[in-house]
């Protein structure tokens, strides 16, 4: 049967389609109200702070962080393993006043204040993960070991939220907050040399530490600069919560880290679908302007390397060393 349309109905489609249009137009209108805009230094200062505040609101983990200092770890020790130029031990302690969270620790057997990286690795991976030369990771934190750093390595890869009120992302950044704390009060540890370094979600997951803990002087996110409209395909959607998308892109998550010093690694064989580096250098683009702001270019790089989605373990250690230096002060 033919369907004859009569001019009242062409006139209520059009309608429809009129609104449905501008609704979207709206859409993306509200989209990154917060992204990087400043001409000064003064005005980026403000931006960050402004921007810092708004997604530890948005991540619902304000209440915790005014809390934490009272905290108290009560740590416990539950393997300890010589290996050869470092301890390494499987411990835990508090991260919230009612959930404990378990870490991998390395300690070098050397004598003095070393510099510490935080350890991330990515979906489906283990804190173990990291220190395993057979996998995308290669071992980097096995490797910053070796190389007299403290490592820390914690578990982010849970998709359930364990406790109640609190968003997924909130809490897996809260107990990688935590681990600096936990680094902080180790004899061990000079404060003022702190890093984190993690691939994928591991990579994601510095980018968040590096931006909203300004505790953290060098920043390595591996496989995973580019933006919030590629993550919307063909990705977990576990980065997403409520209200991200109206503040912010990653490149101004990003911007938040400047001017301590940030590397980015993007394989050249990664597929255009995955974290693709024509679209890594596009929005390493958006966050030079920060840097450059602040007069520090030179703290903000991109590493493309000869692999895929993996750590490329040279261009690691020389970043940690020319930022965080790799051997003990006394």
């Amino acid at each position: 049967m033919n369907r004859i349309l009569t001019s009242g109905s062409m006139i209520i489609i059009l309608w429809v389609s009129i609104v449905t249009l501008c609704s979207a137009q709206n859409s993306e209108d509200n989209l990154r109200m917060m992204r990087y805009s400043a001409s000064s230094l003064e005005q980026t200062i403000d931006w960050q702070n402004e921007v810092r505040s708004a997604l530890y609101e948005q991540l619902k983990v304000k209440e915790l962080l005014s809390q934490k200092t009272q905290i108290n770890f009560d740590l416990q020790i539950e393997s300890e393993k010589d290996l050869g130029v470092y301890y390494m031990k499987v411990v835990s302690f508090m991260s919230t006043p009612t959930r404990r969270i378990r870490v991998v620790l390395t300690i070098p057997k050397n004598t003095g204040k070393f510099p510490a990286v935080v350890c991330i690795h990515g979906h489906g991976g283990t804190s173990h993960v990291v220190y395993d030369k057979h996998t995308i990771y290669h071992g980097f934190a096995h490797k910053l070991a070796q190389d007299n750093y403290i490592t820390i390595a914690p578990m982010v890869s849970q998709h359930e939220v364990y406790e109640k009120g609190m968003l997924l992302m909130g809490e897996r950044l809260f107990d990688i907050i935590r681990c600096v704390d936990f680094l902080e009060s180790l004899k061990e540890v000079d404060p003022d040399r702190i890093g984190c370094a993690g691939l994928s979600l591991g990579g994601e997951m510095t980018m968040w530490l590096g931006a909203m803990d300004t505790r953290i002087k060098a920043t390595i996110s591996s496989g995973f600069l580019t933006n919030m409209d590629h993550m919307e395909q063909n990705h977990c959607m576990c980065w997403k919560f409520p209200g991200l998308r109206t503040r912010v892109d990653f490149a101004d998550i990003y911007g938040l880290i400047a001017p301590r010093a940030l590397q980015c690694q993007n394989g050249i064989q990664e597929p255009p679908s995955q974290f693709y580096v024509p679209l890594a250098k596009k929005v390493l683009d958006e966050i030079k302007p920060v840097y450059y702001v602040y007069g520090e270019p030179d703290h903000l790089e991109l590493v493309v390397h000869a692999g895929g989605h993996e750590v490329e373990i040279p261009s690691l250690q020389r970043f940690f060393k020319r930022h965080l230096g790799g051997t003990p002060q006394n």
